[in-house]
């Protein structure tokens, strides 16, 4: 896999998909999730509709820097996406990102606006405590320590199923995916920053209200770990937002879903291209 260096010394390991002479989608991953997690099958939906799509890395976790006893907030992992931008020779891209991601791709939108051609903010929050609060269950999977041993952490991924779709989880696929990013990289000493990137960040909601970009909003009616009305405040507070509920999701992108998922984001950066070119942007 490649690897960018940014100015600020960070070292990203991303991978492209599709022709880069297409439209830019910048996916951005979750808490302590690496780019293996976007399924091939959805990554190939968007390049099928026209898309060049960049997943990467974040900071602290798979095989991108570590950034050991150092502290950081979401808008320099923000920055980490757009130095990604810069390295590629990207001006402007469309930009999503699933949970934490959501976050993230939510302060390039406010702190990069030139860059973003569109957003998409999945089951995520706008940072305000009093939405998008996880069930107690919710809290105590996410935050119990991973086992080291290997066996262990892969049947420890079982109990993703609090927060997951509940027609579509598969014991089976979990433990795949669970092996596959332990076997990767196993770095749990990056969660506990990435977490306080989330809280030192805090509530954006004031900026989120003077966004000016094309945005939809994806959540999951299942979700628990991050509830519903974390999906709605946002919707909410974006000028001109689409809100998307799927019904059958919960607080992940299942394979039966990604029909839906392609339609949707693909066909909001479509519109959003369109948007730009109307604009002369």
């Amino acid at each position: 896999m490649p690897r960018a260096v940014l100015p600020t010394g960070i070292e990203l390991e991303y991978a492209i998909h599709g022709d880069p002479a297409n439209p830019t989608l910048l996916l951005v991953n979750g808490f302590t999730s690496q780019m293996i997690v976007w399924q091939p099958e959805l990554l190939e939906a968007f390049v099928a509709r026209g898309l060049s799509v960049v997943v990467y890395d974040n900071r602290d976790v798979g095989l991108s820097s570590k950034l050991e006893g150092q502290s950081y907030t979401l808008s320099e992992m923000a920055a980490d996406g757009i130095g990604l931008l810069d390295h590629l020779d990207i001006g402007r891209a469309h930009v999503a990102g699933v949970s934490m991601g959501g976050m993230i791709v939510q302060m390039m939108a406010i702190e990069h606006a030139d860059r973003v051609a569109s957003l998409t903010s999945i089951m995520s929050a706008p940072g305000d405590p009093r939405y998008g609060q996880p069930s107690e269950q919710a809290r105590e999977v996410l935050l119990a320590p991973p086992p080291t041993d290997r066996d262990a952490f892969i049947e420890q991924s079982l109990a993703a199923e609090v927060w997951s779709s509940k027609r579509y989880f598969s014991a089976e696929v979990a433990r795949r995916r669970a092996a596959a990013q332990y076997d990767r990289m196993f770095y749990p000493a990056g969660s506990p920053r990435q977490l306080a990137a989330i809280y030192a960040t805090g509530d954006r909601s004031e900026q989120l209200r003077s966004l000016d970009v094309s945005t939809l909003v994806v959540h999951g009616r299942d979700d628990t770990l991050i509830a519903p009305s974390g999906g709605e405040r946002t919707a909410e507070l974006i000028p001109g937002s689409r809100y998307l509920l799927v019904s059958d999701m919960g607080h992940d992108l299942p394979i039966e879903l990604v029909g839906v998922f392609a339609e949707s984001i693909g066909g909001h950066v479509r519109v959003a291209e369109r948007e730009l070119t109307w604009l002369g942007r």
